[in-house]
Formats: structure tokens, sequence, C-alpha cells
């Protein structure tokens, strides 16, 4: 018998044991204002692999309004740092102010960087910045012009979580059933995630949920 999707997601939806107080009113701001952010799902698998790898740095590429980067900041180790990306003006007017509330107690973890993703990227690993786990959910036909660097900056047995892989479902259909202006960021997915899970350095893992999550898992040297 085949599970239905649906239901099964609600179902384990009603499981989860909530958001604090402060981030449960960030979340309904940010949908009351279509931003997107992460889903239910994709934060029970960011907070899961942060509890089991306790990573000391955190990447995020694609700030939004700041709420990811708070979520992780109280899900994440005291002395844990992390730095988060964003170009958006409009994301960026509401990220600063998210991320200096005083609402947020973990909000001194968190340092934002402001501008284009590759080119910040570019300055982090010349500067030979390392982290042991990155979070990439940002503009979708960049993945693969970030992904060499962000190898770069990823330590051996680090983490790399990709949001939002299996853009509702289409990831999967011929590119001639997709509108011709959406054909390059479905072909540059495709891409990406063909490369991820091919590569001898990762060993990754699809899993779909919410709109698709990419783990991978960074080998040992």
């Amino acid at each position: 018998m085949m599970i239905n999707e649906e239901r099964i997601a609600a179902y384990i939806n009603s499981l989860d044991r909530g958001l604090s107080p402060q981030l449960y009113e960030l979340e309904k701001e940010a949908v009351k204002a279509e931003v997107p952010i992460i889903g239910k799902e994709t934060q029970r698998v960011i907070r899961f692999l942060l509890t089991l790898i306790k990573p000391k740095r955190i990447l995020e590429v694609g700030t939004a309004v700041g709420f990811s980067a708070l979520f992780m900041s109280e899900h994440s180790p005291a002395d844990c740092m992390i730095t988060t990306i964003e170009k958006v003006p409009m994301r960026l007017a509401e990220a600063r102010k998210n991320l200096k509330d005083e609402r947020f107690p973990d909000r001194g973890k968190i340092t934002l960087k402001e501008g284009e993703a590759l080119g910040i990227l570019r300055e982090l690993a010349a500067a030979g910045e390392k982290y042991d786990f990155i979070f990439l959910d940002a503009a979708k036909g960049q993945y693969m012009n970030f992904l060499p660097e962000l190898m770069k900056l990823l330590v051996p047995e680090g983490i790399l979580v990709t949001d939002n892989v299996l853009q509702d479902g289409t990831v999967i259909n011929s590119k001639f059933s997709i509108t011709r202006r959406d054909r390059t960021i479905h072909m540059r997915m495709r891409e990406y995630l063909y490369t991820i899970t091919h590569m001898d350095e990762l060993e990754t893992l699809i899993l779909p949920v919410g709109d698709g999550i990419a783990v991978s898992y960074r080998k040992p040297a």
C-alpha cells in the first residue's frame, strides 16, 4: 500500500516540538510577508544534524530575513560562530533588524556579510576560512558556480546541506516539459545534483522532504 505523503507529512509535523516563542513570531511575520524561509521539514533535518555534529563554524549562503541563521544559532554549541551571506537589499534591511533583535539571545554568534555570494565565498576561501557545516539556500541557478568555492571551505568530515533541490518535483521532468524561462535553472539543478552525488569527495543523500534537501558529507582526506 502506498503512503499518503501529505497525510504523513502533516502527522510528522504535528509531532514537532516547535520553535522558541521568538522564532515562532519571526516565522509568522515571514510567512505573512511571503518571504521564503526554511519549512518544518528542513528545520528538523538541520536541528538533527547540528545536534549530531556540534559544529564550531557554520556558513550560510542565503540569509533572507535571518530566520535560518537565528534558528541555527539556537541549536548550535555556545561557542559556534555563524557567517551568513545575503545580497538582496530588501532582504538585507529585514535581516539587519532581526539579527540585532534582543529577542534572540544567541544573535551574537552571527556575522552578516553583504554582497554577491560568489565574490564573498572566494574572499573567504582566499583567507583560508574553514567551516564544518554549510547551509546553501540561495540562487538555485548559481549552485554549480558556488560548489568549487564551497569545497575549498568545507572541512573533511564536514556537512553541506542544500535546500530546495527538487524544485517542486519538476527536477525529474524532461527539459522540454519545462517552460523556456525556467529551463536554465532546471538544467543547472540537475547538473548540481548529479555532481554532488558522483564526486569522490562526497557522500550525498537526497531527502524527498519539503522541497527536497541534499545532505552531503565530505569524506576524510
